[in-house]
């Protein structure tokens, strides 16, 4: 079946995620809906649906089954909360992109909400949606990377003083905004391959070129964490502070007892070193798979959360679901935490407790 989807939010993403759905088999884009007319207008026109210019109208007129949200707001994602409340609350199933809300609080309340509905909550966690994470992720099922000791993650911006335009403007000039609208990825991966996180130790700072603008905006994030499994990990994120180093914009290495694997630039590229034996040292194995279009991540995400709808699994257990978008503002908000404390090791809020379906658990 292809399931009936309006679009909410016609920015640079909304229309990212329109141009997904032309080629989507799974799903039909049926209308588009923002509050600025000439966004909806535009979209409604090139992708031959119906604008609509208020979630309420839209939910009113349309027999919908999923509501994509891509809006936008401060730090980036302060516009989330209600059309996805709106539509959940109409009984709909929707996909939201990050961060799911910059309160913690609204984001603890739409993932409560959305289970307590049974009804499917995915986020836009795009960046292991790829063929090198897939190729990754095998390894580690394979049993070629072994005990997981560290994870290192290092990502953001090619920038500089050179390149620096001057403070954001006012939805995006907070301190804690990168964290809020950036970290979400990271985060995200990190547990992908690792699992929950339960220590955070922050120190984060900007340089002198932003403190001279009177630059809010703490860009510079160094984080340091614990797995539930005792794996360790760093994470260095920053904002176009800093020239590109070793491993481009993008690049996470997961290191092993028999194994450790390395993926650059999110969907381009994946080493892996298998593990010495006392005679010898394998070749790394090399995927290179020529993507260097960050944006082919977006259609891809987008056909995994209508594969899960179609295979009907548990609303609990899709992948990328709102549970998994809250656990990365969790960790976003002990990193605040930590740093507001001087670098304080901080354990992050609890995630909900998944309470499974007993018709499908096998003991």
């Amino acid at each position: 079946m292809a399931y009936k989807v309006g679009l909410v939010g016609l920015g640079g993403i909304g229309n990212t995620h329109a141009d997904a759905y032309a080629k989507e088999p799974l799903a039909n884009l049926v209308a588009v809906c923002d509050v600025v007319k000439e966004k909806a207008d535009a979209a409604a026109e090139k992708h031959k649906v119906k604008a609509y210019y208020s979630v309420k109208d839209l939910l009113a007129n349309e027999d919908l089954d999923v509501v994509d949200v891509t809006t936008g707001g401060y730090e980036n994602g302060s516009w989330h909360y209600e059309p996805t409340l709106e539509a959940l609350e109409a009984g709909k199933h929707v996909l939201v992109e990050k961060p799911i809300s910059n309160s913690i609080e609204e984001a603890r309340e739409l993932v409560k909400y959305a289970s307590s509905k049974k009804l499917y909550l995915g986020c836009n966690l795009n960046h292991y949606f790829t063929e090198p994470a897939a190729r990754a992720k095998k390894y580690m099922n394979d049993g070629e990377i072994g005990e997981t000791l560290y994870l290192l993650f290092k990502m953001g911006f090619n920038g500089g003083e050179n390149k620096y335009g001057g403070k954001a403007g006012s939805r995006f000039n907070h301190p804690y905004a990168h964290m809020k609208a950036f970290l979400t990825h990271p985060f995200s991966v990190m547990r992908y391959f690792c699992g929950d996180i339960t220590h955070i130790q922050t120190f984060s700072t900007k340089p002198g070129f932003r403190k001279n603008k009177g630059d809010l905006l703490l860009s510079v994030n160094s984080v340091h964490v614990k797995f539930a499994d005792d794996t360790v990990g760093y994470l260095i994120s920053q904002r176009g502070d800093a020239v590109y180093g070793l491993g481009g914009w993008w690049s996470v290495e997961v290191a092993g007892s028999r194994g450790t694997f390395a993926i650059e630039n999110c969907v381009e590229k994946l080493t892996y070193w298998g593990a010495p034996t006392k005679d010898a040292t394998p070749d790394p194995v090399v995927l290179d798979t020529g993507i260097k279009d960050f944006g082919a991540t977006f259609p891809a995400r987008i056909h995994a959360f209508y594969e899960d709808l179609e295979a009907g699994v548990h609303h609990e257990h899709i992948r990328a679901s709102g549970r998994d978008a809250l656990a990365t503002m969790e960790y976003i908000f002990a990193v605040i935490e930590s740093y507001e404390c001087g670098g304080a090791v901080v354990r992050p809020h609890p995630l909900p407790f998944i309470h499974g379906d007993p018709a499908r658990e096998k003991i």
